[in-house]
């Protein structure tokens, strides 16, 4: 079955540590983007920087509204500054916010995030629309 290792005494400690990365050096960012998914049943905010990589997420279910109330403004709300507590460390100062989706907590949830000290540069709305629609039905033969 393979062999057995023993693990001494002094040994114990150093063996545990080694598969373990500490992630104490977080960069330092000021300028980013803010990526807000807003639908009738969620809202989802994500601060990246400029490069992409997702500095802090949180959602209004993550937070622990359940059902209808996930979806209001209030809960966007909270979203927002729960996700700028987490990034206050990087030194995050200057975001542009991508927003997506047509549910309750669009303003919300970029008024959050003006409201807890971040400088919004610019917002953008990348909501998709339809240009056609979809294939109607066959008409019914009767």
């Amino acid at each position: 079955m393979g062999k057995k290792r023993v693990a001494q005494k002094g040994d114990s400690v150093s063996s545990l540590k080694m598969g373990v990365k500490e992630t104490s050096s977080k960069k330092k960012v000021s300028r980013g983007t803010a990526y807000i998914v807003s639908t009738y049943n969620n809202t989802m905010v994500s601060l990246a920087d400029l490069s992409g990589n997702i500095l802090a997420w949180s959602s209004s279910g993550a937070l622990g509204f359940k059902g209808a109330k996930k979806a209001t403004p209030y809960a966007a709300t909270m979203v927002a500054k729960t996700v700028v507590e987490k990034v206050k460390k990087t030194g995050l100062q200057d975001i542009k916010v991508i927003i997506k989706g047509v549910g309750p907590g669009r303003e919300a949830s970029i008024r959050g995030l003006a409201g807890a000290g971040l400088n919004i540069m610019s917002i953008k709305d990348l909501t998709p629309v339809p240009h056609n629609g979809i294939r109607p039905r066959k008409p019914r033969r009767v």
